[in-house]
């Protein structure tokens, strides 16, 4: 029986690109199962209004980074037929996946392993960036937003969506529970991964508060705003370079 891979570092100026990357290709299978279960179809709703922050000015190209298995990439596509949208990620079994639900659902995208905090495209590439609960995952913040601006062309928009720590008060503290007693267990028993699932609630509490992440799109040079979806489980941050 082979071990499950190291769990990851978790916080920012982290040296755990490899640790993130084997632990995403050890649970790809049922990654999609997991998130259908842990958010009880919640995640669906969250997607669609990044999705329409993201398609507000009608993007020719889409770059949806940390694509995972493309469940937002898709998402996008199927929103804006007409618009080209290209999904990235490190993780070549995340992204096999996402080529066969793409095929399956007859949508027409462009899935290719890259680095989020290299880029393999050219300078004002995209009309749109989007990252869908991937960018807490990323070892370097500031480097990330970095390659988003560069791959942005003038005018673009950057979209993140993802978990905020839970805030103070009573919602705050039962989602806590939920997240660091409750999820760890549900998605190590599905996964056969407990530790992919304990780095999940690790990882959401050492990413910064919606307000300092909005602080780093604006020290990168976005014009910056964010909104709170259910009661602050998640967040959408969008950022427009003017």
């Amino acid at each position: 029986m082979t071990a499950a891979p190291k769990k990851p570092s978790v916080g920012d100026k982290q040296d755990k690109g490899s640790d993130v990357q084997a632990m995403f290709a050890d649970i790809a299978p049922r990654y999609d199962l997991l998130n259908r279960v842990l958010s009880l179809g919640v995640d669906r709703s969250w997607r669609r209004e990044a999705a329409r922050e993201a398609l507000a000015f009608a993007p020719a190209r889409v770059l949806d980074a940390a694509t995972g298995t493309a469940d937002f990439a898709l998402e996008l596509k199927r929103r804006a037929p007409q618009s080209e949208v290209v999904g990235s990620d490190f993780v070549p079994q995340m992204l096999e996946i996402g080529r066969t639900k793409a095929a399956s659902r007859h949508l027409d995208i462009r899935l290719e392993e890259g680095d989020a905090l290299k880029l393999p495209y050219p300078d004002g590439s995209f009309d749109s960036v989007t990252c869908a609960f991937g960018f807490r995952n990323f070892a370097d913040y500031a480097r990330g937003l970095s390659e988003f601006w560069r791959v942005l062309a003038p005018g673009g928009r950057a979209v993140i969506l993802e978990f905020p720590p839970p805030r103070a008060g009573l919602f705050g503290s039962v989602f806590r529970f939920y997240f660091q007693q409750v999820l760890p267990r549900i998605g190590g028993l599905i996964s056969g991964n407990a530790g992919a699932y304990t780095y999940l609630p690790e990882s959401v509490l050492a990413f910064p508060p919606p307000e300092r992440l909005a602080d780093l799109m604006r020290a990168t040079g976005f014009r910056t705003r964010y909104r709170l979806l259910s009661f602050g489980i998640a967040a959408i941050h969008v950022g427009d370079k003017l």
